[in-house]
């Protein structure tokens, strides 16, 4: 696979090396001659140029890259690399980062942006997900279907702890992806139990998120006492 980053700083270069391990091809561009620094990720190549500019993604032949990464320090400059990548070079798939968690409502399909990576709020629910039991954590937002990656671990008085997953009737565009539990991770089952603890993941479309809150929430439980 061809990637492209925008942006060779530090969050460029180290996206940039971990995809370069993966065995995939990678593309920094900046227009910074100081954040040329081919030494750091030798193994990518390396374009000189301005990515909001029309020209500079002609040489960085765009139109063969499968992906596309806003990774700049700048959001202003991540909607350009978007909206270009998508619609003169039709890029597969753009991946663009946000720096302010107040211009994420701008990181969606009309500029471009298939994924939005906020790196604020990504931290903010890394946090969350750590301490918080019985309470559903947004950690991911997917710009199509307005669907969103959520997680809730199972508190021991959930009415549905001991319930099978085939006998949950789960919220419509919902899908429950992965159970974590202990060190396992486990493919759902109709016939898996849902135990205490249990860290579930799901795709849940945003209107839909406090329904599912409230079917595995604590507060259910107790309402039904």
């Amino acid at each position: 696979m061809r990637v492209a980053i925008g942006g060779a700083g530090a969050v460029g270069r180290s996206i940039a090396g971990e995809l370069l391990e993966n065995g995939h091809e990678v593309l920094l561009i900046d227009k910074a001659p100081t954040a040329i620094s081919v030494e750091r990720v030798p193994q990518a190549e390396w374009l000189l140029a301005d990515a909001c500019e029309i020209t500079s993604l002609d040489e960085a032949a765009l139109q063969r890259c499968n992906v596309v990464i806003a990774a700049t320090g700048d959001d202003k400059v991540n909607l350009v690399i978007s909206l270009l990548a998508k619609t003169e070079y039709a890029v597969p798939r753009v991946v663009a980062r946000v720096n302010n968690p107040k211009n994420e409502w701008l990181f969606n399909e009309s500029w471009g942006v298939d994924v939005a990576v906020s790196t604020p709020r990504l931290m903010s629910a890394l946090v969350e997900e750590a301490v918080s039991v019985g309470d559903l954590v947004r950690l991911l937002r997917f710009s199509h279907g307005d669907a969103n990656l959520v997680e809730l671990t199972l508190p021991p008085e959930a009415a549905l702890t001991g319930t099978r997953v085939g006998d949950v009737q789960w919220p419509d565009d919902t899908s429950l992806v992965t159970i974590i539990r202990g060190t396992r991770v486990l493919t759902p089952d109709r016939d898996d139990a849902l135990e205490a603890g249990d860290e579930l993941l799901f795709v849940a479309a945003q209107a839909r998120e406090q329904e599912l809150e409230d079917l595995l929430s604590t507060r259910r439980a107790e309402t039904e006492r």
